[in-house]
This record gives C-alpha cells, sequence and structure tokens, in this order.
C-alpha cells in the first residue's frame, strides 16, 4: 500500500485513486484536520491516522510507518511526478484559455504552484504566475529570501490546506525559477474572500482555495485589464468554520448587529421598543434580558439585542432613532 500525510486535498486525492486502483491507502493527518476531510478520506476507504497538531508532525509520522516498512511514502508536494501531476492543471489552462494573462495559485508545500508554473509556461511563457501564502505561514517566502528552505514555528490559520511549516527542495528550486511572485495575505483577507466567492460566485471554498482571491482583491499585483485565472484549489470546508465567516462577514458589513438598550423594567416597555426597532425594518434575531448582571438603576433593565439590517446606514440610522426617543443606547463590538 501506500502511504501520505496530509493537511489539505492531497490526502484526498491519494485516498479517491488507491480505491480507483484497489491499493491501500494510509493518511497521517494532524488532529485539528477539518472533518469534512477526514470523513472524505475515510469514505474513499483510507485508513486515516491522526497525529500530532500541524502538518510538519503528522508527516513525521507517516515517514516513521514507511521507514518501519509500512508501505511506500508519497509525498505532498516534493515529488516530480507529483508535480508533474499538478502541471495538468497548467496545460488546461493554457489550452482553454490562449489569451490568458496571468494565473493566480496558492502555496503551500509548493507543490501546486510549481505544477502550474511548468505546465502553463510551457504553452504561454509570457503568462505571469502569482502564488499566495496564509501570513502566518510565509514558509515559501522566507525560503526565497534565505536561499534554502526554512523551518517556520508552528502557527494557526483558516488555511489548512496550505498549512506548511518548510516547503521543499525541489518546489523551491522550481517555484524560484518559474513562479514571477510570491505574496501573503492576512486571516481577516482569507476570511472575506470565503466570504466574497460564496455570495457572488456561489461558490463554497476552503481557507487554501480563497487565498487567490484575497491576494487579487488586497494586494497590488499590476493586473489591472489582465485576464487573470484563480485556482480555487479546494472547497472542503467545515460548515462550523463556514458558519463563523459567514456571521462575522455579517458584522463587518453592517448586516448584523448588536445593541444594548436601557429600559424601565415595567410591562409593554420591551413591546415599545422592538415596535421602534420593526418601523425601520430591521429584523431582531435574538433578545437577551440583564437584570442581575447589570449596572442598571433597580428599576430599570438592560436588554441586548442581536438585528440583522442592511447595512451601516441603517444601523446609523436607527441608533439615532432611538436615542430621539430617550432610549438609552449603545452599539456593542464585534
Amino acid at each position: 500500500g501506500v502511504v501520505t500525510a496530509s493537511a489539505g486535498n492531497h490526502g484526498l486525492a491519494v485516498a479517491f485513486h488507491g480505491a480507483r486502483l484497489g491499493i491501500p491507502v494510509t493518511i497521517v493527518m494532524p488532529e485539528g484536520a477539518p472533518l469534512i476531510k477526514l470523513t472524505s478520506a475515510r469514505r474513499y476507504g483510507a485508513e486515516v491516522i491522526l497525529h500530532g497538531t500541524n502538518f510538519d508532525e503528522a508527516y513525521a509520522r507517516a515517514r516513521e510507518i514507511t521507514d518501519g516498512g509500512g508501505g511506500v511514502f508519497v509525498h505532498p508536494f516534493n515529488d516530480l511526478r507529483v508535480i508533474a501531476g499538478q502541471a495538468t492543471i497548467g496545460l488546461e489552462l493554457a489550452e482553454q484559455q490562449p489569451d490568458l494573462d496571468a494565473v493566480v495559485v496558492a502555496v503551500g508545500g509548493g507543490g501546486l504552484a510549481a505544477g502550474v508554473a511548468l505546465g502553463v509556461k510551457a504553452r504561454r511563457p509570457g503568462v505571469r504566475v502569482i502564488g499566495v501564502e496564509a501570513t502566518a505561514l510565509p514558509a515559501m517566502v522566507r525560503a526565497l529570501e534565505a536561499g534554502q528552505p526554512v523551518r517556520l514555528p508552528a502557527a494557526p490559520t483558516i488555511a489548512d490546506g496550505i498549512a506548511v511549516r518548510q516547503v521543499g527542495d525541489l518546489t523551491l528550486d522550481l517555484v524560484r525559477k518559474h513562479v514571477d511572485d510570491v505574496v501573503t495575505v492576512s486571516e481577516e483577507e482569507l476570511a472575506n474572500a470565503i466570504l466574497l466567492l460564496l455570495e457572488i460566485e456561489k461558490t463554497v471554498v476552503e481557507g487554501a482555495g480563497a487565498a487567490p482571491l484575497a491576494a487579487l482583491v488586497n494586494r497590488p499585483l499590476g493586473l489591472a485589464g489582465a485576464r487573470v485565472v484563480l485556482v480555487l484549489s479546494g472547497g472542503n470546508i467545515d460548515v462550523t468554520m463556514l458558519s463563523r465567516i459567514i456571521e462575522r462577514g455579517l458584522v463587518k458589513d453592517g448586516r448584523l448587529v448588536r445593541v444594548g438598550v436601557v429600559l424601565h423594567d415595567r410591562p409593554g416597555a420591551l413591546s415599545r421598543l422592538t415596535a421602534l426597532i420593526a418601523e425601520d425594518r430591521a429584523n431582531i434575531l435574538q433578545i437577551d434580558h440583564h437584570r442581575a448582571f447589570s449596572s442598571t438603576a433597580i428599576g430599570d433593565t438592560e436588554v441586548e439585542l442581536t438585528l440583522e439590517t442592511s447595512g451601516r446606514e441603517q444601523i446609523d440610522r436607527l441608533l439615532t432613532r432611538l436615542v430621539s426617543a430617550g432610549y438609552r443606547v449603545e452599539e456593542r463590538p464585534r
């Protein structure tokens, strides 16, 4: 059988083809791997071992298994055959979009970026290829600066598919020669890109898959007016993570807000407040009363409301309306 380590979609690909070819597959994933990746790999019949807190620890365990005679190791990125497989993406892009100007692709260990660059430039040498890493783990940027792979300390990122602490020597050499630039994007930029793709393109992507759009939107890549392909390299994101990203995005856009209002603690007070809110066409999602744990006067109560609004303009209008009606109102921080 074959053994691999994966924090991204490499493991799923190995599991799929193992099932197709009748080859036993063992995948070592970090203990915090998204549930969707874990269950998908098992659904293809792979044995999944959870080990360590990051990709590098999972990788070390996979090598221990193969060094002990437990199978053939398939490296997730530092392997010329794996890179050649990734290069088929570049070949397809060159064939399907002959007037292509640039490709933006995520970088973890560097196999995908190296392969895409090799493939597309074999057919279209003038195409620019730009790699994107998470600012939390810029392993390729640091390696390019140092001239050799550099091992970075572990760091959390929502782009778990590219959360690699050290790139390979093969991928570093190929990226240096064929990738035009490598930039980094923050966690907030990744989250915003996930939400943007979901809302505008109706496409669900994981953090690593959203990295190219995050770079295109937030970095001066010099691609204005160019024909650009973004490689959305994965859609395996847990529903819980996606839910958190959506909610935070709504708050940032002013479509979800939390306000505290002090009321006289008597019958009808809450009804009058909610009527004012309804008149402004804001939707109440949640109401919490705070009596015991409040610094208000004994005869008052504090109400915290979570409201669905159309944007910042409506929030400001509603707050002004409530203050004009005599309420003490405070917009709560995110």
